[in-house]
């Protein structure tokens, strides 16, 4: 299935990416009675965090009966500047009155990094009642994209993109702090929806190389690689990221 690419104004973003996450997390509610969401860091999903916690839009979600995830993190410690969790915090649950039994942080601050990978994939499989070699199915998987392709913690040439059986590896990023811990795209793969949010101009080349691939190397990427099983694959990009598409997508 093709994905599903929807963009936005500037100005609009994230409110309309906003109003369709809580769109899905009402479904998962009524379908499951919980919203099992793993969320990405970044500057970009933060200005979405912050939309989400307006009193206003808070009000639309009964964030009461969803459960947070993290579909990666930076091997820190979770009050550290670089923290996904510490991001998300203050964010999303401080604002919200988050319970935190609520929230499945990855223990970024465990000196060993594939002690610590296993165990958020003990606490996955627990939450969820999947047993190995199952694949729990998460109602919703945010995702980023690097200027390199990569995404979650999913880095070009490593091994934790080729990872066939876990669900949790640990990931190596070329750039600014080397260990990470990421979901595999076994999990994101599983996901009912992954949602892409990607915005501004220094993102458009590498939006296109993924969307409208022109060589094998773009459809290697590690964002390329991407595509549900059986769920709902979206793009949210504001006009800036999208410039560089040539199909025609009219505004959202």
């Amino acid at each position: 299935m093709p994905p599903d690419i929807r963009i936005s104004l500037e100005a609009r973003w994230t409110d309309d990416t906003a109003a369709f996450l809580r769109d899905l997390g009402r479904q998962a509610i009524r379908l499951h009675g919980r919203f099992l969401l793993a969320l990405s860091g970044g500057s970009t999903p933060q200005r979405l965090y912050q939309t989400l916690a307006q009193p206003t839009g808070a009000q639309q979600m009964d964030w009461h009966r969803t459960v947070f995830l993290f579909g990666d993190e930076r091997c820190v410690a979770p009050d550290h500047h670089d923290s996904n969790y510490g991001m998300a915090r203050a964010s999303l649950f401080d604002p919200l009155g988050i319970d935190p039994e609520q929230v499945y942080r990855m223990e970024g601050e465990n000196p060993d990094a594939h002690f610590a990978a296993d165990d958020y994939e003990r606490s996955i499989r627990t939450l969820t009642g999947c047993t190995a070699p199952e694949i729990p199915q998460l109602d919703l998987v945010l995702l980023g994209l690097g200027d390199d392709g990569h995404t979650a913690s999913l880095f070009p040439g490593t091994a934790a993109l080729h990872e066939p059986h876990r669900l949790v590896a640990v990931g190596r990023s070329p750039k600014g702090i080397s260990s990470r811990l990421t979901l595999t795209l076994g999990v994101i793969n599983r996901a009912s929806v992954v949602l892409f949010l990607v915005t501004g101009s220094a993102k458009a080349r590498i939006v296109r190389r993924v969307l409208e691939p022109q060589a094998a190397a773009d459809r290697a990427l590690p964002a390329a690689l991407v595509s549900p099983d059986q769920g709902r694959l979206v793009w949210m990009l504001d006009q800036a990221a999208a410039s560089e598409l040539t199909s025609h997508i009219p505004l959202i």
